[in-house]
């Protein structure tokens, strides 16, 4: 286990993260994209985005589009590098606003966690319909975790912190278990060759409806490449 600096909060961060990395000249077969916050109150990042959505969603937008072009070096026919994106099921209820993703009309701490997560799911759908337009050995999968027993929790009013106290050992899942799911999608044998697939307790299932929509995944896709400040040469794909 090697240890390699990284904020995703921080696109300065990000990049000099990856330049660390790709100075070691490792392959990259496995990708994880698990950081975030929850319930944070209306705060920026360094780089001015709302950090629900500059941590959670554009940290890894760009870590991943920066590894890109290494995954798709590792990967091969027989087995494919893996990119894992952790979402969450309150993307369920989130709402993508394209003219607002910041945040600023009006902000609600779930409603932008929310967007955050739907965000992450409707990218990971996209990335993968250009990884088969390109013919990359490459999967993208996104997962959901489920109610796992962290300190993600820590923003929340007080009186839901004591049903937490009271209840996590009944209702929530340990970070092990809680880990479960990404590492099932990380290395399991039944997944190779896998991609764009919404991943719950180690089984396919459906995301929401509006994760599917092509032209809203196309056209965050775009907007999030104008915000993280990379090409969208990618994309051109249809």
């Amino acid at each position: 286990v090697e240890f390699l600096y990284c904020d995703l909060a921080s696109m300065k961060s990000i990049r000099q993260f990856v330049q660390r990395f790709r100075a070691k000249n490792c392959p990259l077969h496995v990708l994880v994209n698990n950081a975030g916050v929850m319930l944070v109150p209306e705060r920026k990042t360094e780089d001015g985005f709302e950090e629900h959505f500059g941590l959670n969603y554009l940290g890894h937008f760009l870590l991943t589009n920066l590894l890109l072009d290494t995954l798709k070096q590792s990967g091969t026919h027989s087995h494919n590098a893996r990119i894992i994106t952790v979402s969450s099921a309150t993307h369920y209820v989130g709402k993508l606003h394209l003219n607002d993703l910041q945040s600023r009309c009006s902000y609600s701490p779930h409603g932008a966690y929310a967007q955050s997560k739907l965000a992450l799911v409707l990218f990971t759908y996209r990335l993968q319909h250009l990884l088969t337009a390109n013919g990359s050995h490459v999967t993208a999968n996104v997962v959901d975790p489920g109610v796992v027993n962290t300190e993600l929790y820590k923003h929340v009013f007080w009186v839901v912190k004591v049903a937490k106290w009271m209840t996590a050992w009944l209702f929530f899942k340990t970070p092990e278990e809680g880990a479960s799911t990404s590492i099932y999608a990380a290395v399991s044998p039944e997944m190779e060759g896998a991609g764009g697939c919404y991943l719950y307790n180690e089984e396919r299932t459906k995301s929401a409806d509006i994760a599917y929509d092509e032209e809203l995944q196309r056209r965050l896709w775009t907007e999030s490449c104008k915000m993280v400040g990379i090409s969208d040469e990618f994309n051109r794909v249809p």
